[in-house]
């Protein structure tokens, strides 16, 4: 099987109207979940790599402010970025996608104590003043929830589209239609559900578990016409290799293969949404007040 795009086919679509690409960005996706704990940050950057691994320039930029969790994911907590010639943040260059967080540019032990308006500056610099190159893709790995900032961030970031990530759980079902609701109401398609820890598999015998429930997907299916990109189960070595910077997607397992998957199922979703046929999209930034 071919394991790469081919990459005449990666290309932008329309945004939210009002909004303008970023030129050098083709497609803007926003990974959410409507709580945290859910793995959100751990699933949009194996989903970002597995990405890049299919043949796609991709980047990846933490957007929570509050607990930036990509410098441990991978294996950078002491990277500081460089500044070009050109005024920008140098991104982490690293398993093949470009990454950027505020977690680079704090002391991780730190709390960051501010207020939306100075959050929402800080995420302007990081998407606008990073020297990202040309993407195919880059991921948002947004903050949990649905507060103010999210708000802000969907109505001035050009997002070609969202990702949900969920777990089973009624509870957390309950706060991810919330999410869901929020970004229907602003007009920014949704490309699916990924279920975490969908069930759990005994090693010693291989029996399956559905402990945080079961039938969520379809509950989402039903309710929302949203499609389940992938499920994922709950796994030791998931976090075993996240707190060791070593995404487990560059493994050969069967988790690995599940990541694969969704980034087929996502750039596959991705290239039914109307496409942008703009013809004046250069120096374009945004500006997020």
């Amino acid at each position: 099987m071919n394991n790469t795009i081919n990459k005449p086919i990666i290309i932008a679509h329309k945004v939210k109207n009002g909004l303008k690409r970023i030129s050098s960005i083709k497609n803007i996706i926003a990974i959410t979940s409507g709580k945290g704990g859910v793995g959100k940050s751990t699933t949009a950057l194996n989903l970002a790599i597995a990405m890049g691994g299919l043949g796609a320039k991709v980047g990846i930029l933490d957007a929570d402010i509050y607990g930036p969790s990509l410098p441990i994911l991978v294996g950078a907590k002491d990277y500081k970025p460089a500044v070009s010639e050109n005024n920008c943040f140098v991104p982490l260059d690293k398993f093949g996608i470009k990454v950027m967080s505020f977690g680079f540019l704090v002391d991780s032990k730190t709390a960051t104590i501010w207020r939306g308006a100075m959050v929402n500056k800080a995420l302007n610099q990081l998407l606008n003043d990073t020297e990202w190159d040309e993407l195919d893709y880059l991921f948002v790995d947004m903050p949990p929830g649905t507060g103010d900032i999210h708000l802000t961030m969907a109505q001035t970031i050009p997002l070609t589209a969202t990702i949900v990530v969920t777990t089973p759980q009624d509870i957390a079902l309950l706060d991810v239609g919330k999410s869901i609701n929020m970004f229907h109401k602003l007009d920014i398609p949704c490309l699916g559900v990924v279920e975490n820890m969908s069930t759990h598999i005994c090693e010693n015998c291989g029996h399956e578990s559905d402990i945080f429930g079961f039938g969520g997907n379809t509950r989402l299916k039903n309710e929302y016409n949203l499609d389940l990109l992938a499920k994922l189960p709950l796994n030791l070595a998931i976090c075993q290799h996240s707190d060791r910077g070593e995404p487990i997607v560059l493994k050969e397992n069967s988790i690995a293969n599940i990541y694969k998957t969704l980034a087929h199922n996502t750039h596959q979703q991705i290239s039914l949404l109307p496409k942008d046929h703009s013809n004046s999209l250069s120096g374009v930034k945004v500006v997020v007040r």
